[in-house]
């Protein structure tokens, strides 16, 4: 029977930043971001993505954003494993200063059309050195809904989840500077890999994965 895999994009992304990982012989399935209902918390918002997923006991793979979305849906379904690639397993995996904003609510004045916008900041921030990279990192941020990207910070900054995922493996690099390394504990390290690792580090992530699917 062939395994079923369900995976969650970053923040805004599509299935695009998972172009080079290889999924052959596996069924996927690429969950599409919906849009958040007014003042959605992201319990909710796991909630209403279940009707993507038509398994019994799925395996997740949740990367940035996504991976928050993975837990949360794990906490609503049995699932056989979640993966996470970049991204945090508790609230305790947020920076601080993300989560003082979110107490202070000073992530909402961020300008959203400023974080639509890729320049040098941004790249640093990502990891993007290549051409390539930066090429797929500003078409991700021109295609990211505006509404999804407001409600997505905050859910992130205000993320509160403390519940331990049950087959959980956390796959992190030691260069990411939006999710820093240092602040998390993760089951396999990715040297020198940053928040999109799974463009310019694919050839390691996909050893990871063939091993733990």
């Amino acid at each position: 029977m062939t395994k079923e895999l369900y995976i969650f994009s970053g923040l805004g992304a599509d299935e695009s930043v998972f172009q080079r990982l290889d999924f052959s012989g596996f069924s996927t399935t690429f969950i599409k971001w919906i849009v958040p209902q007014d003042n959605e918390t992201i319990e909710n918002y796991a909630t209403r993505l279940l009707d993507q997923i038509t398994t019994t006991k799925p395996t997740l793979i949740g990367l940035s954003f996504g991976g928050l979305i993975a837990v949360e849906v794990a906490k609503q379904i049995d699932t056989e494993k979640v993966i996470l690639i970049a991204s945090a397993k508790t609230k305790n995996e947020i920076p601080f200063y993300y989560r003082f904003a979110g107490r202070l609510g000073l992530h909402k004045l961020l300008p959203t059309r400023l974080l639509k916008i890729s320049n040098f900041i941004t790249n640093w921030f990502f990891g993007t050195s290549s051409t390539f990279d930066k090429q797929l990192l500003i078409q991700i941020l021109i295609d990211t809904d505006p509404t999804f990207l407001k409600w997505a910070i905050d859910k992130v900054a205000r993320w509160t989840n403390q519940t331990q995922t049950k087959n959980l493996f956390h796959i992190h690099g030691t260069s990411d500077r939006i999710l820093p390394f240092s602040f998390v504990k993760c089951n396999s390290t990715i040297k020198n890999g940053g928040h999109l690792m799974t463009i310019n580090k694919a050839d390691e992530l996909n050893t990871i994965l063939r091993q733990q699917l």
